[in-house]
């Protein structure tokens, strides 16, 4: 494999975000993903960072991804690897440097992500990907109030002495702070997806 490039950014591009467009698209179709006005103004409130891997000029990988300060963790909001390269490892591979930044740069306790909690064979793969990168599930199932579809929150911490809560519930405070927050407009009201 060639050397891959991982760039990390918390300034809105347009550029940049249409060299990962096609991945988020392909990974997030329908209503699995939030629009580019959201994604934008989540830029524009310096709530989000977007993580990228590159194999010579071409991005193979993205993230979008939010810390919440008060907890000391950052929440992984979506993270994709480009369709036909799935399964090839770059999946770990980013996570393995959105780890490292998380731990060193931004000073976080761990990373949260959720995942959908119904039975399927695809849900079983992407609970069994984070368990393997030593993400642990947590039994609270959250449903929202706006998606058909229910959660587990799913955690990593980086010391066992300074751990983030182990308690599904609590973790989805901060999972749905960073929602309402991404989907509140400027005037205060929620934008749906």
């Amino acid at each position: 494999m060639e050397a891959l490039e991982y760039r990390i950014s918390d300034e809105w591009s347009e550029s940049r975000w249409s060299a990962v467009e096609r991945i988020y698209e392909q990974a997030f179709p329908l209503d699995g993903k939030k629009s580019l006005d959201i994604v934008r103004r989540m830029f524009e409130k310096r709530m989000c960072q977007l993580h990228t891997i590159a194999q010579g000029s071409e991005i193979v990988g993205m993230a979008l991804t939010g810390i919440d300060q008060q907890v000391g963790a950052l929440l992984i909001d979506y993270k994709a690897i480009r369709e036909d390269l799935r399964g090839s490892g770059y999946g770990q591979l980013l996570l393995d440097r959105i780890k490292k930044w998380t731990s060193t740069v931004a000073n976080c306790k761990g990373i949260i992500v959720e995942v959908e909690a119904e039975p399927s064979e695809e849900n079983s793969r992407r609970i069994h990907f984070w368990e393997t990168n030593g993400f642990h599930l947590t039994a609270y199932v959250h449903q929202y109030i706006w998606v058909p579809e229910p959660y587990h929150a799913m955690y990593l911490n980086f010391e066992e002495s300074n751990r983030l809560p182990d308690d599904g519930k609590l973790l989805f405070r901060s999972i749905t702070q960073f929602h309402e927050k991404a989907y509140r407009r400027s005037n205060g009201e929620r934008e749906h997806k």
